[in-house]
């Protein structure tokens, strides 16, 4: 077999076995949380850029002064801003997350399902499945990002090519004045939070081996499915919303930054450690209803292992 054939009947192997159902679970997951809980997204948005240097936006001073501040200037429609972008984004990333990860575990454990790949098996087929589905969604979330600080309009005192009225002008503005790499804002911090979905399924996958092993019964309730998935989101999410503050900063189309190293020059300086964790109280409200809506429909849609 030549070199060619081998490399074709790796990818063959790599992608056929795997069952569609995780690629429509992750998008049915990621589509239905959105929907639910865009306005705690968009909150966590608005309050990572929050660090008041600007007049070209409303600083708030924490969660409940921005839902009232939103509602007053913009109204309820304020609080989707960016909701069409937000599901597409979330619905490819979950989608593409749950096809790829459980196509490299498919890969890993060679069509045998009697053995278990173990923690760090577990996190290098999260971390390769993050990393793939992070280069593929970039521009979708760098606009969802944006349409999300799509301001009142008394203070969108900025140029007219930075301002968007939908995501296909979004993508078009964003590419003809920023180019390729404007589309790609956030990659790097991005996929330094590919840690955050390694973690996560690292913890998540563990302790419904444990659960197994302990009981001998490979099917979870409801409510199990839920508490597990809980817990390694916010364990996860502790540990890495710093990444998920420094792309946002990155993306925002209110202020330039030159390289992600002056991002956290400037937030370290100007608002210290506490800077790199704005909004993240709206981050775990969002986190834990969001991810146990995306696990629990993706366990009942897709097939199990």
């Amino acid at each position: 077999m030549s070199s060619n054939q081998r490399e074709w009947q790796a990818l063959r192997n790599l992608l056929i076995p795997v069952q569609y159902n995780h690629l429509v679970a992750g998008i049915t997951g990621g589509v239905t949380s959105t929907l639910v809980l865009h306005p705690l997204d968009l909150l966590k948005i608005r309050l990572s850029v929050n660090d008041g240097r600007l007049k070209s936006r409303p600083y708030y001073h924490g969660i409940k002064n921005a839902i009232k501040t939103i509602y007053k200037e913009e109204g309820i429609r304020g609080m989707y801003r960016g909701v069409t972008a937000s599901c597409i984004s979330a619905g490819a990333s979950w989608g593409f997350y749950f096809y790829f990860y459980n196509s490299i575990k498919n890969w890993m454990l060679d069509g045998n399902n009697q053995i278990t790949l173990g923690p760090w098996n577990h996190m290098l087929a999260a971390a390769q499945a993050g990393s793939i589905t992070m280069v593929l969604t970039n521009p979708i979330m760098m606009v969802k990002t944006r349409m999300c600080l799509q301001y009142a309009d008394h203070y969108m005192n900025i140029p007219t090519y930075r301002r968007y009225t939908g995501i296909i002008e979004a993508f078009r503005k964003v590419y003809k004045y920023e180019g390729v790499g404007g589309l790609y804002k956030g990659l790097v911090p991005s996929l330094f939070n590919v840690s955050h979905g390694a973690l996560q399924f690292m913890i998540y996958e563990e302790m419904k081996d444990w659960y197994y092993v302990r009981t001998g019964n490979k099917k979870l309730s409801h409510w199990e499915y839920l508490g597990f998935a809980a817990v390694s989101k916010l364990i996860a999410a502790s540990a890495t919303y710093p990444f998920q503050l420094v792309r946002a900063r990155l993306q925002d189309q209110h202020q330039q930054y030159s390289k992600l190293k002056e991002v956290i020059k400037k937030t370290w300086k100007g608002e210290g450690i506490r800077g790199f964790y704005k909004g993240m109280t709206a981050y775990s409200l969002h986190v834990t209803p969001n991810i146990c809506i995306v696990f629990l429909i993706y366990e009942e849609l897709a097939p199990s292992d």
